[in-house]
């Protein structure tokens, strides 16, 4: 019985995770990234906003979010923009695949 109730909370989590969607001023804050830096980095095509309509506020998910403080956590450490955006892109792909292989564990 435990089993099974710990595998609905993880993939509750998984629904979560894929349904979360947070504008870019929520970002800014938890993130501690200004929506300038934000901005740019969508403008390089590093991270993709969720909005395509003009005028409209940016909202991301979990994906970039997570992008974006891994991209921070990068700099921080002194890597280039580029190099940070093309080390979290390998990050990225690995983590989708191993997040893949829990959610078809879990279901």
């Amino acid at each position: 019985m435990d089993k099974m109730r710990e595998n609905k909370d993880l993939s509750f989590d998984f629904d979560f995770l894929d349904n979360l969607v947070v504008g870019i001023g929520e970002v800014a804050q938890i993130t501690s990234i200004p929506t300038r830096q934000i901005r740019y980095w969508e403008d390089k095509g590093i991270i993709t906003s969720l909005t395509e309509e003009e005028g409209k506020n940016r909202r991301y998910d979990y994906k970039n979010i997570k992008k974006m403080l891994l991209i921070k956590e990068l700099l921080d450490e002194g890597y280039t923009l580029d190099a940070s955006a093309e080390k979290v892109k390998k990050r990225m792909e690995i983590i989708e695949e191993t997040l893949n292989k829990l959610k078809k564990g879990s279901r």
